[in-house]
């Protein structure tokens, strides 16, 4: 009994001691492993690609007053310095005779953060010269940059699949007679990526311009859902009774946009459209329990989409299967 109080004197000091180390910053950071992430729907083989993570400032959502955004993101543990996360992602559909891609990420438009797409499709067993077809949900730059490097096709054997109204949109010279002035500088460094991605593609006549009169290519369904752009589009893939839709750009927060639906992003062109397309292809999913893949819902963005009452929803992530 002598010892003890010497003993607990060398245990505090001992204590308090690893205890300060701890608390330097001398782990290194690592980096994450691949981003992919592969499920089985069917009889196809869907692997997700993660191009990497942005981060929105609050003041880019429309709609929702500070006070419940703020309500809302801390409800959600989802409250930083850097603002709302949303992720970049892009999905492979393997048919078993034919590998298909649905947008492509950011590649260098954005900066380093994103970019990570192309080497993620080859960590997760495929080459880019596998990939067919590539439907493009609309042609804003985190989803269409990625096709193309320096002027090189990054998927030489692709077709690209791009609606008629949002190719025209872009492309048109008419489009920037009709936009406000303070608008067109945005708008014409916008198009100057569209057109360097898309140029190794055109040159090689590998682009097909479908009109909203089309309904189908193959294995996918083509699903209108305008508003974030004028010609954007879903796309739906059937097997027996399940259906997958790859949503594209309906939502761009899984906090803020499923609590708050009615909330819009500064980079919505026809803001009302969007939110109106969100609400009802949110009702959709919730009611009929679709299979969803977003590009801008957290990795792997795959999922379902849940309401209790018709009026807020929840994401419910795929549970993670080796």
């Amino acid at each position: 009994m002598k010892n003890l109080k010497p003993l607990l004197i060398a245990l505090t000091i001992g204590t308090a001691t690893l205890t300060t180390q701890a608390a330097e910053p001398t782990i290194p950071q690592q980096k994450q492993v691949a981003g992919y992430y592969q499920h089985q729907f069917g009889p196809y083989q869907i692997t997700a690609l993660l191009d990497g993570t942005n981060y929105l400032n609050r003041s880019q959502f429309k709609g929702a007053a500070d006070q419940e955004v703020s309500e809302i993101l801390k409800k959600y543990a989802a409250i930083n310095d850097k603002g709302i996360q949303t992720s970049v992602n892009a999905f492979l559909i393997n048919t078993g005779n034919q590998l298909l891609m649905v947008d492509s990420g950011a590649a260098s438009c954005f900066g380093t953060h994103l970019g990570s797409i192309y080497n993620n499709l080859k960590a997760s067993g495929y080459q880019p010269e596998q990939v067919n077809s590539i439907f493009l949900t609309h042609l804003h730059p985190d989803h269409v940059c990625g096709i193309s490097n320096n002027g090189v096709a990054n998927y030489p054997n692709a077709t690209l699949h791009i609606s008629k109204t949002e190719y025209d949109y872009w492309l048109s010279s008419n489009t920037i007679k009709k936009l406000p002035k303070e608008n067109q500088e945005k708008f014409l460094g916008t198009v100057e990526k569209i057109k360097a991605a898309l140029a190794p593609y055109e040159k090689a006549k590998k682009i097909k311009v479908f009109s909203d009169k089309a309904l189908s290519f193959g294995d996918i369904q083509f699903k209108p859902s305008f508003g974030h752009t004028p010609g954007h589009y879903s796309f739906k893939l059937k097997t027996d009774a399940q259906e997958l839709v790859f949503i594209g750009d309906i939502v761009h927060s899984h906090t803020l946009q499923f609590d708050a639906p009615k909330t819009a992003v500064d980079f919505d062109i026809d803001p009302k459209a969007a939110v109106e397309t969100r609400l009802e292809h949110f009702a959709e999913y919730a009611k009929a329990g679709q299979l969803i893949a977003a590009p801008h819902l957290p990795f792997p963005g795959i999922g379902h989409i849940y309401s209790k009452d018709g009026k807020s929803y929840q994401w419910i992530p795929v549970h993670f299967t080796d």
